[in-house]
């Protein structure tokens, strides 16, 4: 069944020209010479995609845009915007536009950017069936937990990844982004194309635009022959641009360009090279304070994460930690050894500012100096006992403050684990009727694992 394609714009022969090549493309087009007009044939035909021109008499684009979101917020709309107002493009991502072409553009141009939008849309029978192979049996590369929070992100995963969508991944250090970010590709149609990854913040900064663009030979001292970038290397692929935050200002335009254009041009080269990759990002920047201080390009943001994700730090999913530790000693092959009740219980109980890094090394360090296949509470590092032993009362408090629901969660929690997660002990332990202590895990969210010792 061929895509309906609505085109929104005043400008006669600007829309003459737009449904003309998009009929020769194959789609069924129809044409709206007014915001007003556009938004009831919205209403009537239902397109998959709206393109509308961004200034307009009367209603303009911005209004049009707004208008179709409030009564479809799944709407995929694509803006039309001269050459230097991408401040205005960039308000129109705001509100929710799935992408922007500036004028004048060529036909290749606009061809790409239509076809890309309806992929994401999941149009294509192809994409489809893809997508329901994934949704029974995906992989996703390692990565362990089966608390709600994760479940949420693999829930994403399922769905973004045979889209070509920019994906931006957030989170602390050490929460997985790198391996979120193997997943979406092993779950995608380029599964058999490159993985590349590069770290933004780990190259010097003379040296990040050749590493990512590519140089030819002559273009610096030192530029003996000509070097393929990371762009050519993941051709057909998928880039992970780890640390993106970390990207030097200077750069930040022709990564824009490469990601908006689909093209790159090497260090001191004048041949444009066309691209076909999928770009994942990553930071564990708080990237709206680094808008605002202006380190980061606004527009570069919104084109990276047409689909932002949040990787939630370990502490947020505690029940996740059991199952960690038993997958990091059949990793590192000690599938028999136990953790006892009061080190997992430990275990449990602390921040792990690293998050899941911090927490196979400390596994894998135990591993290393256990003494038998049990481990016991006096073997675990002493900063992991600094606020004293399971259960006790001592309490140490940020200087910074903290939330008092938080606090009672995490003493929920704790004589839970100290209790087998057994609701009657615990109650007890609380010294609170068990229909309180019930009140309280479904106030907080708290997901009962089961037979906890049985995990690890």
């Amino acid at each position: 069944m061929k895509a309906k394609i609505l085109i929104i714009d005043d400008d006669n022969s600007l829309r003459r020209v737009l449904e003309y090549n998009l009929q020769e493309e194959g789609y069924e087009v129809q044409a709206a010479s007014s915001g007003e007009e556009g938004l009831y044939l919205f209403g009537q035909a239902q397109p998959n995609l709206v393109i509308t021109d961004m200034k307009m008499s009367g209603m303009d684009g911005l209004m049009v845009l707004k208008s179709i979101k409030e009564r479809s917020p799944e709407a995929l709309v694509i803006i039309i915007t001269a050459f230097g107002t991408i401040d205005v493009a960039v308000e129109a991502m705001k509100a929710g536009a799935y992408d922007y072409i500036t004028k004048p553009f060529n036909r290749d141009e606009l061809r790409l950017t239509v076809k890309k939008a309806l992929q994401f849309n999941g149009l294509a029978e192809e994409n489809k069936r893809l997508k329901s192979e994934l949704s029974d049996k995906a992989d996703f590369h390692t990565i362990v937990g089966s608390s709600k929070e994760m479940e949420k992100v693999f829930d994403v995963i399922r769905k973004v990844a045979d889209t070509e969508a920019s994906i931006l991944i957030t989170g602390e250090s050490g929460t997985g982004k790198e391996l979120v970010a193997r997943s979406i590709h092993a779950n995608s149609s380029r599964r058999d194309a490159p993985f590349v990854a590069i770290n933004c913040a780990a190259i010097p900064r003379d040296l990040l635009e050749s590493e990512l663009f590519g140089h030819v030979k002559g273009a610096f001292t030192g530029a003996v022959k000509d070097k393929i970038g990371k762009f050519q290397v993941a051709e057909g692929g998928t880039l992970f641009l780890d640390e993106v935050g970390e990207l030097p200002i200077e750069l930040q335009p022709k990564l824009l360009r490469a990601l908006q254009e689909k093209e790159v041009e090497p260090v001191g080269g004048t041949k444009i090279q066309k691209l076909d990759v999928r770009v994942v990002s990553a930071t564990n920047l708080n990237v709206d304070k680094a808008i605002a201080a202006g380190t980061f390009r606004e527009d570069l943001y919104y084109r990276l994460s047409v689909i932002p994700m949040h990787l939630p730090p370990l502490r947020e999913r505690r029940k996740d930690i059991p199952i960690l530790i038993k997958y990091f000693c059949g990793k590192h092959g000690s599938e028999k050894v136990v953790f006892d009740k009061n080190a997992l219980e430990t275990l449990v109980m602390y921040s792990w500012p690293g998050n899941v890094r911090e927490l196979e090394n400390t596994v894998e360090r135990l591993l290393i100096m256990r003494n038998s296949d049990v481990v016991s509470l006096d073997e675990l590092p002493e900063k992991l006992l600094e606020n004293g032993p399971p259960g006790s009362a001592i309490i140490k408090l940020p200087d910074e403050g903290y939330s008092l629901e938080q606090l009672e969660r995490e003493v929920v929690v704790m004589a839970l684990v100290r209790n087998s997660w057994n609701q009657a002990a615990a109650a007890r332990f609380l010294s609170i009727p068990r229909h309180t202590l019930i009140y309280r895990i479904e106030k907080y969210g708290i997901v009962l694992p089961g037979h906890i010792q049985e995990s690890v």
